[in-house]
């Protein structure tokens, strides 16, 4: 059975491992899960960067944005051939099958593109972070980073009421296409410049501010700087082990509030995306950039880590299932 395997920094490999176990060594509630089309997040450059004590890579990682089918099951949610999208542990998903809680999958609504379905998880994770925020609705939101989770923030904001959406990005192909999706206004240079023009602002900055920029580049505090008095800071980005230099005392002086974001709910904010895509209450198709076969992966991983051809959600497709 292949698996990804992560062997030195920034080089992953097709390997061959022993088949998954059998429904009888595994316990109830279990789904063997085949998957068939996936795509690459931020998070899993943590695992293929292999330079963070904290997310050194393993056999079978880094993946967990994917759809497929289920083989065998040893619950009652879901039927052999249902085709689900599949949330693995710790991005244990890069593997021709494995074994599953079907508390952890949700089924694909049939009406939306298979790119489409893949990209209910991430959207999943962005319905959650602003489940903890009160509100968004008119509201003045600046948003720090134009990747896809940024794409995907504007797309909800707008949905959600916001008055204005303020996105900041050094790549100006991120920022035409965050106006695509309804940012109001896009300051295309680094986060310290935004957090300037930010104090200029009616009332002394934005009302909300939000990281999506990542575990490479912690911009935590240009979010304090950039944020009026008794606003709120969403940090969605992963962040390194240790963060060190954080300005508190401003954050302190200013009266701001700050949320983390993880763990979406299955039940709801996984579902509920399911059925805004297949509605197309949210238009994600717009961040499907590259399909490559499963054989190119090295060629994705750096496409995506480097932002090549202008990357944005790059897509994996699995080979049948060989035993």
């Amino acid at each position: 059975m292949l698996a990804g395997e992560i062997y030195q920094p920034n080089s992953i490999r097709l390997i061959d491992v022993p088949a998954a176990a059998t429904a009888s060594d595994v316990p109830a509630g279990q789904i063997l899960f085949e998957p068939q089309l996936a795509c690459l997040c931020g998070s899993d450059l943590l695992y293929y960067e292999a330079d963070n004590p904290g997310y050194m890579p393993h056999v079978g990682q880094s993946l967990h944005e994917m759809i497929g089918r289920v083989v065998e099951t040893t619950g009652d949610k879901f039927a052999v051939g249902d085709r689900v999208l599949a949330v693995p542990i710790e991005h244990y998903g890069f593997y021709g099958r494995y074994w599953v809680d079907q508390a952890r999958a949700v089924a694909v609504d049939p009406r939306c593109s298979d790119a489409a379905a893949v990209l209910a998880q991430p959207l999943g994770t962005v319905l959650f972070a602003l489940r903890r925020i009160p509100s968004v609705l008119a509201r003045r939101v600046m948003l720090f980073g134009a990747g896809p989770m940024g794409q995907l923030f504007v797309r909800v904001l707008k949905l959600f009421g916001a008055a204005e959406i303020i996105v900041v990005d050094p790549v100006r192909d991120r920022l035409d296409l965050a106006l695509a999706g309804g940012a109001t206004q896009v300051i295309h240079g680094t986060a310290a410049q935004a957090a300037a023009e930010a104090a200029s602002m009616p009332g002394g900055g934005p009302d909300l501010v939000i990281e999506a920029v990542g575990h490479r580049q912690q911009v935590l505090n240009e979010c304090i700087a950039a944020c009026r008095p008794e606003g709120e800071i969403l940090f969605f980005g992963v962040p390194p082990i240790e963060a060190n230099g954080i300005k508190l005392k401003e954050m302190f002086w200013k009266n701001l509030r700050m949320y983390t974001s993880v763990g979406p709910s299955f039940e709801i904010d996984f579902s509920l995306a399911m059925k805004m895509v297949a509605e197309r209450t949210i238009d994600v198709e717009p961040l499907v950039s590259h399909r490559m076969p499963i054989d190119q992966i090295q060629e994705a991983y750096d496409m995506f880590a480097t932002r090549r051809e202008g990357a944005m959600k790059v897509f994996l497709d699995f080979p049948a299932y060989q035993a």
